[in-house]
């Protein structure tokens, strides 16, 4: 009740007159049942605005740095979290990666939608990064589709960094669902999960033709933090 308070009263209808978004491809999110939306990452507000446009509820795995903030400014981070259907996870690695997979298999067992960025980390300068595999293995384990979604032009409204979003008007592109029935009972293999991992990166690449590096997010994440602190800035 409360994540439809907030989206149809409260949030929706607020953030949609601003900022105008508009849709291709809704029809193809599954109207019931079990599904995983697998997105391209550009923005902190993909998963503001991917919620937003579609008629069901959409679960996201999200930093649980999101959640434990204090004072004000942390209670609002909180319940915006909260009302845009978003879970909180510990992306430290080991066993919280299988927490986390555990809680993503949970929302996929109720019959839920379930949102994914399978690069793991937003692109550091809007290109598409190889994917993670956990999104693989939730696919073959929980035996549901996974429905590529390409979010336009998030980046430009909120880039990195920035606080304050630009007013510009952003799209998403909804993909025809990718069945990877074929593989049951083969999420063990972990030439399967980067074989099937790969394809949902494909599908999002031609959807969307973002230029693609077939390296992770992270690496270069990381490489420019080391470029910047070598150069003192």
């Amino acid at each position: 009740m409360f994540y439809w308070f907030m989206k149809y009263i409260v949030i929706g209808p607020i953030v949609k007159a601003i900022f105008r978004p508009w849709i291709v491809g809704r029809r193809n999110v599954p109207s019931q049942g079990a599904a995983i939306l697998a997105s391209n990452h550009l923005s902190f507000v993909d998963s503001i605005f991917l919620p937003l446009m579609i008629d069901r509820p959409v679960s996201f795995l999200a930093k649980s740095d999101y959640f434990t903030g204090k004072g004000i400014k942390g209670w609002a981070t909180r319940m915006f979290f909260k009302a845009t259907g978003q879970l909180p996870i510990d992306r430290s690695g080991g066993k919280a990666s299988e927490a986390s997979l555990n809680t993503g298999l949970q929302v996929l067992g109720r019959g839920d939608l379930l949102g994914i960025y399978p690069e793991g980390t937003r692109s550091p300068d809007g290109k598409l990064y190889r994917g993670r595999t956990g999104i693989a293995r939730m696919a073959l384990e929980a035996h549901v589709p996974v429905v590529p979604v390409v979010m336009v032009d998030t980046d430009t409204m909120m880039p990195i960094g920035r606080r304050i979003p630009h007013v510009v008007r952003v799209g998403i592109v909804i993909g025809e669902p990718l069945d990877f029935s074929r593989y049951a009972g083969m999420e063990g293999d972990r030439y399967i999960l980067r074989s099937v991992t790969d394809e949902i990166m494909v599908a999002l690449h031609r959807l969307g033709e973002q230029e693609y590096e077939d390296v992770y997010a992270s690496t270069v994440k990381d490489r420019l933090a080391k470029s910047r602190a070598g150069s003192g800035r």
